[in-house]
């Protein structure tokens, strides 16, 4: 079963009832495939109003988290490193999310493709 890494973005259109991202979750939950990193909890939450935390709070608990390990930074550090060489500057945050999925063997749901030049790790549709 393929799992799928739910990226900001995408998590954001759910929490603002975007019908293409429901499309997309809904199914994930139901097959107990969704999963958020840690630091996309990180970034809902930042964002998050007080009067959101009630949807945000059952958003999190349908989706499975992974957590950061030493494996996901030693990886996240060398994909930064690689694309570095190349001239393309990545930020922390998507780096470790990229590590994150690429070490659970997860696809990436995201709309922000130019965030992770590694295409063959996203779900595109």
């Amino acid at each position: 079963m393929q799992t799928v890494m739910i990226d900001t973005d995408i998590a954001i259109d759910f929490l603002r009832g975007v019908a293409e991202a429901k499309d997309l979750i809904i199914p994930l939950w139901e097959r107990g495939a969704a999963f958020l990193s840690l630091l996309t909890v990180y970034e809902l939450y930042a964002g998050m109003q007080p009067k959101e935390q009630e949807v945000t709070d059952y958003f999190m608990r349908a989706c499975r988290i992974e957590s950061l390990t030493v494996e996901i930074t030693k990886r996240a550090s060398e994909n930064y490193q690689h694309y570095r060489k190349q001239g393309i500057t990545l930020t922390t945050i998507d780096c470790l999310i990229w590590a994150t999925a690429k070490v659970n063997k997860h696809k990436i749901a995201t709309r922000n493709l130019r965030h992770y030049p590694d295409k063959s790790i996203l779900l595109l549709k």
